[in-house]
């Protein structure tokens, strides 16, 4: 006799803005202080009594801390929901989940919509250039804020996994394992090149008003729906798009014109019109900045070992797409060799897919058989029920 289904228990959603007191700033690698600076952050599970079990999830370029919740902007569900919860990879029952917005962002961390208290407007392009490594010491300082002296593990993709690196560079004392996926020790000429095309249509469009737009009222929305459509194309395949729409028509018959004659051009359109409903511009011009800027090797003598000489103590996982030309594969056997070499534990899974970068959101059972694994195993050792 089959026992009765029990249900399923709700995540525990907590979060809102960490407000750091004064003289608490934020330090930037262009030297610049961010001050006063905010954090907003979500928080999934519930922290056990020695404060061990806590997860630091980075998120990609686009973002925030919704991770398992609706966005309050789009009402769509969390961007990583189905990892994060009861029973799932990252299992909220066990682990006691954080996601914040990054330092430049536009959901409640200090960005360049924020309010520059020197002039009670938005700080726009007045806001200081950020780096990698300063999204990371603005999120050690919010782990710190929350009384977690050591997170049982950093998780990231994109984006995010440049952060799970420049965490493992920078504050390897303070994580007990690491998971990247679908990222690179650096952003290559091309990577660089596709986000100036972005920005060239941000501020392209006659509404960027040199990045004043708020004080104006409008919204360079055209512009960066454009830097969207570019960018989205760089997280596909060839061999996905040509599933999904080879030159399959939106209607009957060409319009013979310029309209969204192929499917595929809707798509992009769609892709692009959405995104400028939840996403500032100038931060797109930031934070894409900041990617091109990321070089983990530069910053310890041109060497990437170097990068992890005091993280042999951190467990690592790095898992790349075979399909993924943004972030490749060799990319991230670059990582595991200056991994090997700096005397690290390091578990390496390249998943076969057709799906392109952005795999690590999709249903990929490789993906969630592989985290499970690995965290399942660190927990293990970490000795955690």
């Amino acid at each position: 006799m089959t026992a009765p289904a029990t249900a399923t228990p709700a995540i525990e959603v907590n979060g809102g803005t960490y407000r750091f007191p004064a003289g608490k700033g934020l330090r930037l690698d262009s030297g610049a202080t961010l001050e006063p600076l905010e954090i907003a952050y979500k928080t999934y599970g519930r922290l056990n009594e020695d404060r061990s079990n806590a997860v630091l999830v980075c998120h990609a370029l686009t973002g925030d801390q919704h991770l398992a919740s609706p966005h309050p902007a789009t009402g769509k569900p969390g961007w990583w929901s189905r990892f994060v919860g009861p029973g799932l990879p990252l299992d909220t029952d066990r682990y006691f989940v954080i996601c914040s917005n990054v330092v430049g962002g536009c959901m409640g961390s200090t960005g360049p919509s924020s309010t520059n208290p020197k002039t009670g407007a938005p700080y726009a392009l007045s806001f200081p250039v950020i780096t990698i490594a300063d999204m990371v010491r603005a999120q050690a300082m919010l782990v710190g804020a929350l009384g977690i002296e050591k997170l049982f593990a950093v998780v990231g993709g994109s984006m995010g996994g440049m952060q799970v690196l420049q965490w493992a560079a920078d504050f390897p004392e303070r994580m007990f394992s690491a998971v990247c996926m679908a990222a690179a020790p650096r952003h290559s000429a091309q990577n660089i090149a596709f986000h100036e095309v972005g920005r060239q249509a941000v501020m392209a469009d006659p509404d960027w008003r040199g990045g004043d737009y708020e004080r104006h009222g409008v919204s360079p929305s055209k512009g960066l729906a454009v830097a969207r459509m570019a960018a989205h194309i760089t997280y596909l395949s060839e061999v996905a798009l040509q599933r999904k729409f080879g030159r399959e028509l939106q209607r009957d018959g060409l319009s013979w014109g310029f309209d969204a004659d192929f499917q595929v051009e809707s798509y992009l359109r769609h892709q692009g019109a959405s995104f400028v409903d939840r996403f500032d511009a100038n931060t797109y011009l930031y934070i894409t900045r900041a990617l091109d800027y990321f070089d983990l090797a530069s910053q310890h003598g041109g060497v990437l070992a170097q990068a992890f000489r005091r993280a042999r103590d951190v467990r690592f996982c790095v898992l790349s797409f075979s399909s993924d030309w943004l972030y490749s594969t060799a990319e991230s056997r670059d990582i595991v060799r200056a991994l090997n070499a700096a005397g690290c534990r390091a578990s390496f899974v390249e998943i076969e897919t057709d799906k392109g970068h952005d795999a690590f959101f999709l249903d990929e059972p490789e993906l969630d058989r592989t985290l499970r694994g690995f965290l399942g195993s660190a927990a293990q050792a970490r000795g955690l029920p």
